[in-house]
C-alpha cells in the first residue's frame, strides 16, 4: 500500500521555470531520472515559426506563446497519465498568465522557480552551444519575467550553488515533508 505522500508525488506535475539559461532543462531531466518520473522540454513544442524568430533574435509575443503553452500542457497531461512517477515540465512560463494557463490545464501543478541574476545566467548562456536562444535576448526575458513568488504552489530555488546542490534542494522539495504518523 502506498503512503499518501507517495501517491501525491507520483501524480504530481512540476513546472520547472525561469529565464532562458537558468538550468530548466538540465534540472527537469535530472529530477525525472532521480524520481523515476518523466519530463518534457517545452522548447520541443515551439512551432518552427517561433524557433526561427528566436534564432533571428526576435522575442516572442503573447500571441506566439498561447498556442505553444496549450501544446505543452496537452503533452504534459498525456505524459502524466502514462508516467508512474512525477512529470517535470521545463518551460520558461515567464508571465503569470502563462502559468495560470498551465495551472488551469494541469490541476495541482507545482512550480520550481529557478532564480538567478542576469550576470550569472548570461555567463552560462555564453558557454552553451547549439541552442537557438541567443544570449542577446536575455534582457527581454528578464523584462518579461513576472515573479511567481506570491503564487500558490511555488518553490524558489537559488541557482548560484553547483548544479548537484540545486538538484538536491529540488529533490527535497519534490519529496515534500515526511509523512507524519
Amino acid at each position: 500500500m502506498m503512503t499518501m505522500q507517495t501517491e501525491q508525488t507520483e501524480q504530481a506535475v512540476w513546472l520547472v521555470m525561469g529565464v532562458s539559461g537558468s538550468g530548466k532543462t538540465s534540472l527537469a531531466h535530472a529530477l525525472a531520472q532521480a524520481t523515476g518520473g518523466a519530463w518534457i522540454d517545452a522548447d520541443d513544442y515551439h512551432p518552427q515559426r517561433n524557433v526561427h524568430r528566436m534564432q533571428q533574435g526576435q522575442p516572442l509575443g503573447d500571441a506566439d506563446r498561447w498556442p505553444w503553452l496549450a501544446a505543452v500542457a496537452e503533452a504534459a497531461l498525456r505524459l502524466r497519465f502514462r508516467s508512474e512517477g512525477p512529470v517535470f515540465v521545463a518551460c520558461s512560463a515567464l508571465k503569470q498568465g502563462y502559468r495560470d494557463l498551465l495551472r488551469d490545464r494541469l490541476p495541482g501543478l507545482k512550480v520550481l522557480f529557478l532564480d538567478g541574476d542576469e550576470v550569472l545566467i548570461r555567463e552560462r548562456m555564453q558557454r552553451r552551444q547549439n541552442h537557438y536562444m541567443a544570449a542577446s535576448m536575455l534582457a527581454s526575458q528578464f523584462q518579461d519575467l513576472q515573479s511567481p513568488r506570491s503564487e500558490p504552489g511555488v518553490h524558489v530555488l537559488d541557482i548560484r550553488p553547483r548544479p548537484v546542490q540545486v538538484l538536491a534542494a529540488a529533490l527535497a522539495l519534490v519529496a515534500g515533508p515526511p509523512d507524519r504518523p
